[in-house]
């Protein structure tokens, strides 16, 4: 039985043990939102660790962040007397998020994941803070969260110090439908604003977890419209009467990518039954466009970065991400650099480029069924010059495809440093996760507008009869968008479609491998 064998919709509770999850489970997680408890053996590991750090703290040597200052302040000795305050100035000081809040699910990830940093006992921080931390998630009080501040290493300073501010009772929180002060809501609920203990505030914001939340939620996404560009494609396929050579076993028995054996097996299987091949608009040659005849080497590129991108994603949720550590086993101190996000920024630029060149070339098909070949009309009309068709959404995905080329420039190329130069080099990875979130966002769009155009073609097709998978879905399209007899205002119709992808891509990710 996986994690997400334990959720229901009766919002079971669901203990964080000390296995491995998925980023499909850590996503259903944070939608479904089940209660949340801690594994026996994980409280006890995490208590040991806080005793371990009430055991050393009063010792005269320097331990960071335990009794000294932060960042370049780090052989700044601090008091007894003051080690509290340290770590409430900490997270005061260090919420210097600006922007717009994040959605609620990715503060739940953003939760969900520095738990199961937690969960080792290495970090120092006590089952209170814990315990907090699981009382808010059980109650549906999320903290609210800015989207932009962070580098990428030291932590991510500053979404995290927002994420950690209610525990201390201030910043603002996700309670009811709305974003209000954390302090009205804890008064509310008689939670008394927890006083930190020595590394606590450290251990709250140092780590990743940020942009590993952005990138969990991103994979999950990129995952269901990666195999919904395989179904919209099938469509483009038959509505442009292309070759049934392409996609054949025996061609990709000559590849050693795997994933274009995959690809080519869905498409396989979603056109089985169609006669697109046979009609009379198909090329004599069966050389069909590029972006057609390519379908199972573009796809499989785009499947092959996004398993790497699933798999260092998913590593990063399982790790521990913060410093110093504590190991209470060995008695021993270890700072080191496990607070930076460089595979994470990584892995989410070459997603980013992935996701791009995805919606790239189903752009390409759109224009090519506008082109007045393969026997459909110009621009997909009955009667073009007094109507415009479908020319201007392939506009609209030009544009989108454009800016997606703009925001795949890598944000893991840069660093700027910070701390009068402790912090010197930094992976920008939360740059990568909210371009790569933009990007999500237009190619979503840009597959909608194939799908619309396809419909279109397939109406205009005389004589395709469609496979009876794909006959399916345009049948359901179909009753949400109908056919285009003259020009109307296609925004809406674009949006009607995008509505439909989005409601339906999770399913599709079902049924396609």
């Amino acid at each position: 039985m996986t994690h997400a064998d334990t959720i229901d919709t009766a919002r079971d509770t669901v203990e964080i043990t000390a296995e491995r999850y998925t980023v499909e489970e850590l996503y259903r997680i944070a939608t479904t939102r089940p209660r949340l408890a801690l594994a026996p053996d994980v409280a006890e590991k995490i208590a040991e660790g806080a005793r371990y750090i009430a055991q050393i703290s009063g010792q005269d040597r320097h331990i960071y962040g335990v009794n000294t200052g932060f960042g370049s302040l780090c052989t700044t000795r601090i008091s007894p007397e003051h080690m509290s305050d340290l770590q409430h100035k900490h997270l005061v000081s260090h919420a210097c998020g600006v922007g717009d809040v994040v959605p609620e699910r990715v503060s739940r990830l953003m939760m969900l994941v520095k738990l199961l940093t937690f969960r080792a006992g290495y970090c120092g921080i006590s089952l209170d803070v814990v315990g907090r931390m699981l009382d808010m998630w059980n109650a549906d009080v999320i903290p609210a969260v800015p989207k932009k501040g962070s580098v990428g290493a030291s932590g991510d300073l500053a979404p995290l110090a927002h994420l950690a501010l209610p525990i201390i009772g201030l910043g603002r929180v996700h309670a009811d439908g709305a974003v209000v002060d954390a302090a009205e809501v804890l008064a509310e609920r008689g939670w008394q604003p927890l006083r930190l203990r020595p590394k606590e505030g450290l251990a709250l914001t140092n780590g990743v977890q940020y942009i590993n939340a952005l990138a969990t939620d991103s994979i999950v996404r990129c995952g269901e419209l990666i195999r919904a560009a395989d179904l919209i494609a099938s469509l483009s396929i038959q509505a442009f009467s292309c070759a049934d050579t392409f996609y054949q076993r025996i061609l990709h028995d000559t590849c050693l990518h795997p994933e274009r054996g995959v690809v080519a097996a869905n498409l396989r299987a979603l056109l089985e039954g169609s006669n697109h091949p046979t009609l009379p608009g198909a090329n004599v040659a069966r050389e069909d466009p590029y972006s057609f005849r390519c379908v199972p080497q573009v796809h499989a590129a785009v499947r092959q970065t996004y398993g790497h991108a699933r798999t260092v994603i998913e590593q990063e949720c399982n790790s521990v991400s913060d410093n110093p550590l504590f190991f209470p086993e060995h008695d021993r101190v270890i700072l080191g650099g496990n607070l930076h996000g460089q595979s994470t920024a990584f892995a989410l630029d070459f997603l980013a480029i992935a996701m791009s060149e995805l919606a790239n070339i189903a752009e390409r098909r759109t224009y090519q069924m506008l082109s007045g070949q393969h026997g459909l009309p110009d621009y997909l009309v009955p009667r073009p010059g007094l109507d415009s068709g479908l020319m201007i959404p392939q506009y609209t995905s030009a544009a989108l495809v454009n800016e997606n080329k703009v925001l795949a420039t890598p944000a893991s190329i840069d660093t700027i440093p910070t701390c009068q130069l402790q912090e010197d080099h930094v992976s920008m990875g939360s740059t990568s996760a909210y371009k790569l979130d933009q990007i999500i966002g237009n190619c979503e769009y840009v597959l909608a507008i194939e799908l619309l155009t396809a419909a279109q073609a397939v109406d205009l097709n005389e004589g395709l009869r469609l496979s009876e998978r794909t006959r399916a879905v345009f049948d359901d399209f179909r009753a949400v968008v109908p056919f285009l007899a003259e020009d109307r205002q296609q925004s809406i119709d674009i949006e009607l479609a995008r509505q439909y992808v989005r409601r339906h891509r999770s399913a599709w990710a079902q049924v396609l491998a």
